[in-house]
């Protein structure tokens, strides 16, 4: 089967294609398709008329490498399959099943003529032992499942049946998902039954392989409190409380260190709040939001679409997938949904709804925090409505074709 080309990270790689002082590590969710855009890189060196024998791909989790646990291994692996002379591309998919690889790679670093990629499991790849052994010579690629429009475009390079009506396509997106293997699947009952496989294989491979966890009934009772409550405000405070209120024996040390693992395997990600007057960083309540909303609708059997949360969530993942640091904003009383940053340090300011059409009580609301902010910076009012307004020189944007088409703010 052909790939679907993944060009939005495609082409944040192909300028260090050919650098061979720089490890590239590739992370995302499990699943999230972090090999498939390997192979799309290894080929697209190969259309690019790359020999095949400077191409050296090796995937450590089938069984012909499954005695490859060590260094010296994965070394004598490499020298193995090195031809010699000539810029090598050297991948490596799950590297973590490897001990001190680190060591390995930063010696091939070292030696000059090798241009590195590696994926592997987020705990590890993350943890501060890559960040020590590989000395900073490295660049982190992040990948998140299917954005709306990637998700759009690969059901038609498949040939799978788009609905005309992108609010229908949205639903479905929202309910089912960006895992890309579970676009191909046929039923929503298959699609979550992969979803939540993907779950389990987060904890037994990636967590559990990693770090101790002594009472993992507590930590499941964590995760799906998380997971059910993505978008609101919490703290680890809160989190305690609301687990100790429900019975759960947990200390807040415990709390905060299962949260980090789930921050670790990208089960979830952190959105801190930001004071607009200071500039600077709040502490205390955040929001956490899921690297995909299958996670929620896997887990429940509600069919519900929360469009308030759901919203939101699609365009955090959408804004940090192109790029952006992303914040809840706070001006003075009011808070703004989020405050997005750009490499050039650019701001935007956003609020999320799904409609301000029915109600003059929700208009005003939504647009009120954006008409406190005094700067220059865009403002965008991202609703699901197709009849826009324009008002004090906020952008009223439709978000559905906002994401359809790619677009930044």
């Amino acid at each position: 089967m052909n790939l679907f080309p993944r060009e939005k990270y495609l082409k944040k790689i192909r300028g260090f294609c050919h650098a061979d002082d720089i490890i590239k590590v590739i992370t995302g969710v499990r699943r999230c398709g972090k090999s498939c855009l390997m192979q799309m890189i290894a080929e697209e060196l190969r259309s690019k008329g790359v020999p095949e024998k400077q191409i050296i791909y090796l995937d450590m989790d089938i069984r012909r490498y499954r005695k490859i646990k060590t260094a010296d291994a994965l070394e004598k692996l490499i020298d193995e399959n090195d031809p010699g002379g000539m810029m090598r591309y050297l991948f490596i998919d799950e590297i973590q099943n490897v001990q001190n690889f680190e060591e390995v790679l930063n010696g091939f670093r070292t030696e000059g003529g090798w241009s590195i990629f590696i994926t592997g499991s987020n705990s590890y790849l993350l943890s501060g032992e890559l960040v020590t052994k590989l000395t900073g010579r490295y660049l982190e690629f992040e990948v998140f499942p299917l954005c709306f429009e990637e998700y759009l475009d690969m059901k038609a390079f498949y040939q799978l049946p788009v609905s005309v009506n992108l609010q229908q396509e949205l639903a479905d997106y929202i309910l089912e998902g960006g895992f890309p293997r579970a676009v191909l699947l046929e039923t929503r009952q298959d699609k979550r039954r992969y979803v939540q496989g993907i779950i389990g294989e987060i904890f037994e491979k990636d967590i559990r392989k990693r770090v101790k966890i002594r009472e993992k009934d507590t930590f499941e009772k964590l995760r799906v409190y998380l997971i059910n409550n993505f978008g609101g405000r919490m703290s680890i405070s809160s989190i305690y409380r609301a687990l100790r209120g429900n019975g759960i024996r947990i200390t807040k040390q415990t709390v905060s260190r299962y949260v980090q693992i789930l921050l670790d395997s990208k089960v979830i990600y952190e959105c801190p709040r930001f004071d607009m007057k200071s500039k600077r960083s709040l502490q205390g309540e955040k929001k956490y939001y899921l690297s995909d909303l299958s996670f929620y609708y896997a887990l429940n059997t509600d069919n519900t679409i929360q469009y308030g949360p759901d919203l939101e969530n699609l365009v955090y993942i959408y804004a940090r997938a192109c790029d952006y640091a992303v914040s809840l904003g706070r001006i003075g009383r009011l808070e703004c949904d989020f405050i997005v940053r750009g490499e050039e340090r650019n701001y935007a300011y956003i609020q999320v709804a799904f409609t301000i059409a029915n109600s003059r009580e929700t208009e005003e609301r939504e647009y009120r925090p954006l008409e406190m902010i005094r700067d220059n910076y865009p403002r965008y009012l991202m609703t699901t409505d197709f009849l826009l307004q324009q008002r004090n020189g906020i952008r009223h944007v439709n978000l559905i074709e906002f994401m359809k088409n790619g677009q930044k703010f």
